[in-house]
């Protein structure tokens, strides 16, 4: 009877065993096997200076703005993208420790009862078991081990997305930043540009009246005011989208962005060093070069690991059991009953399963490598993109300055003509507006310098 009992609850243990837990010291060796991925994502969970490093915080003082530099800060704790991409480096990282725990023995323990009367007998019994089981994949020929190191190049990708994330939000909250002053002035100056022409055509209207100016010479001048004041009101509504915009980078409700503070135009400068050569070995720390690569070897590992799908898995088992019709007697060495065994498997037939595998995974290869090659021209095409653009633009932005110095020179002389007498108020009017609408492209240029400074700082991955 106690042979029937023991019997049936066996198979009763191993037909609804309980799902494989982690292995009891599995945390503690991967923190020795991943002992760098481990410290450094432990030091990531006490300290943000590795955010402040991503994104080279040092070069924005070259701006001296310390209200841009308090952007900066804020959209680096508060920007939610950001946040996204920190933890899905969180989830990767997870990742290896679930892939590395296939590496270790896998381990439960149960407990369980039963009652049972079998034919021809007159009694019945309970019956009482406590198992544990074990199973071990014997990694013989280093499969497993193969996917903990393809999910670790998979997670070392995700910290330069991260990284690329950081790089991305600090340069859109320094260009935002620029172009909102850059319309604080434009819409300064066309201010005044809209003040003159209308003054212009009631100057205009009040001659026309008198028989000295053409009907249709004032309808021109209404048209010039009408046109400035469509202007402005396209330059108001840019800088009330851009200053939402910067709100959203740094983390804060856009209701509030008309109260966003930055400095005036006059005072923007660069005290920096722009280089006007690039090295290769900068494009190579490019945070999608970087990730490029890490996905190559990853692809590579993949392939390994679809090739040795073909060679047996070997399994090696264990079970003890302590069985007893009695419970008080349960955990005792005569009730106890243990066996070890091992196993290979090797599948025949897979419907082409694992060919086809083989073949997806040598594709995915060769895109994933053809992407890295693309990787690699596109950083170059950005970066010289970015010089060429520092270059014309400064040289575009000093010739602008010679015209607006030119402009203010020769309203200078319309000024003397008007207070002779021999230009009428009209004509000296007219000439003023040249020296705004010239200011407002040297303010537009100027800001283009700038932003350009932040491209090259973006597409360098902020190695300058």
């Amino acid at each position: 009877m106690k042979k029937k009992i023991i019997t049936l609850l066996l198979a009763s243990f191993i037909i609804n065993s309980l799902s494989p837990v982690a292995c009891f010291a599995i945390n503690k060796k991967n923190e020795v096997k991943k002992v760098s991925i481990s410290k450094m994502h432990k030091q990531r969970e006490q300290s943000d200076e590795f955010k402040y490093s991503y994104i080279n915080y040092d070069w924005w003082s070259n701006f001296n703005d310390s209200i841009l530099t308090g952007y900066i800060d804020k959209a680096i704790k508060n920007n939610y993208s950001l946040k996204m991409a920190t933890i899905a480096v969180d989830e990767y990282y997870q990742a290896i420790k679930i892939q590395f725990a296939s590496e270790l023995p896998t381990a439960n323990v149960g407990f369980g009862a039963g009652y049972s009367k079998f034919p021809e007998e007159t009694s019945s019994n309970w019956g009482f078991a406590t198992p544990a089981i074990a199973n071990y994949e014997l990694d013989l020929f280093g499969k497993n081990h193969n996917k903990t190191t393809a999910s670790k190049k998979q997670y070392e990708g995700s910290l330069q997305d991260e990284r690329a994330a950081y790089i991305s939000i600090a340069s859109a909250v320094g260009s935002t930043y620029f172009n909102i002053i850059k319309l604080d002035k434009m819409i300064e100056l066309q201010e005044q540009i809209v003040q003159d022409r209308k003054l212009i055509y009631e100057l205009m209207l009040a001659r026309n009246k008198e028989g000295l100016t053409s009907t249709a010479d004032t309808v021109k001048a209404n048209k010039s005011y009408i046109a400035g004041n469509t202007d402005l009101t396209e330059y108001k509504k840019n800088r009330t989208k851009l200053l939402n915009q910067l709100a959203v980078l740094i983390g804060e409700n856009p209701n509030n962005s008309e109260k966003l503070q930055r400095a005036s135009f006059d005072s923007l400068n660069f005290s920096g060093v722009i280089p006007t050569e690039i090295s290769s070995d900068v494009i190579m720390q490019r945070p999608d070069y970087i990730k490029a690569e890490k996905m190559v070897e990853k692809s590579g590992i993949d392939v390994k690991v679809a090739r040795k799908e073909f060679l047996p898995s070997i399994n090696i088992s264990a079970i003890a059991l302590f069985l007893a019709t009695d419970f008080g007697s349960l955990w005792t060495t005569k009730n106890a009953l243990a066996m070890i065994g091992g196993g290979l498997n090797l599948p025949i037939f897979t419907g082409g399963r694992r060919l086809a595998n083989l073949k997806m995974k040598k594709d995915v290869y060769e895109r994933v490598l053809n992407n890295y090659y693309q990787t690699n021209l596109t950083a170059i095409q950005e970066v010289n993109d970015a010089l060429i653009s520092i270059k014309l633009d400064e040289e575009k932005y000093a010739d602008t300055k010679k015209q607006a110095s030119l402009e203010r020179e020769d309203f200078g002389y319309s000024t003397n003509k008007y207070n002779e007498g021999t230009i009428s108020k009209l004509d000296l009017v007219q000439v003023k507006e040249n020296v705004l609408y010239t200011d407002q492209r040297v303010v537009n240029d100027k800001v283009n310098c700038l932003v350009n400074y932040i491209e090259l700082y973006k597409v360098t991955g902020t190695q300058l």
